[in-house]
């Protein structure tokens, strides 16, 4: 299920240490995730560890993205914020730089939808995006989420307030 011919999702593992620490201590990626500073090799050893908890336990869910071809990651897709109760949560993708532009978030967000629809029942998710980003912006449309609103002046960056686009997407089992 969680696989097409080019990617798979999978668990996180403790070999992916090294591929999470470029990834978090992107700053380019930064605004998108909301840090401000890098993230310690201890502090992602510990996530790794807990991150096998049960999405219910947890309310969170995240899942790497590895290329078919040689079974290396290349990005991290979450399920955050889950609520059980109204059937939803939110999403969050990441890929690296050099894999991005290909199609790979698009298959991601697919294998997702597949997943939080035939397995966690959800009805809908929803992306909160900066407005600035458009590449995001683009791949959730593309991906069938709709605008739902917008938050003005919601991230202060070094470059002034950003807006943020909210986008929906119901799901197709109720």
């Amino acid at each position: 299920m969680l696989q097409t011919d080019r990617i798979f999702l999978r668990a996180p593992e403790p070999t992916d240490l090294a591929f999470l620490y470029r990834l978090e201590n992107d700053p380019d990626l930064w605004p998108v995730s909301l840090s401000v500073a890098p993230y310690s090799q201890e502090a992602l050893h510990q996530y790794l560890e807990s991150a096998s908890l049960d999405i219910y336990a947890a309310r969170q869910l995240r899942l790497m993205v590895c290329l078919q071809q040689d079974r290396s990651a290349i990005g991290t897709v979450d399920l955050f914020d889950f609520e059980p109760l109204h059937q939803r949560a939110g999403v969050g993708i990441a890929l690296a730089s050099d894999q991005r532009g290909q199609g790979y978030g698009k298959e991601t967000l697919q294998l997702l939808e597949e997943y939080a629809t035939q397995v966690l029942q959800l009805h809908q998710l929803y992306a909160s995006v900066s407005q600035e980003n458009t590449t995001s912006l683009q791949l959730f449309r593309q991906a069938g989420f709709q605008e739902v609103g917008v938050r003005k002046d919601w991230l202060r960056t070094p470059k002034g307030w950003q807006a943020v686009v909210e986008l929906q997407k119901i799901l197709g089992l109720s």
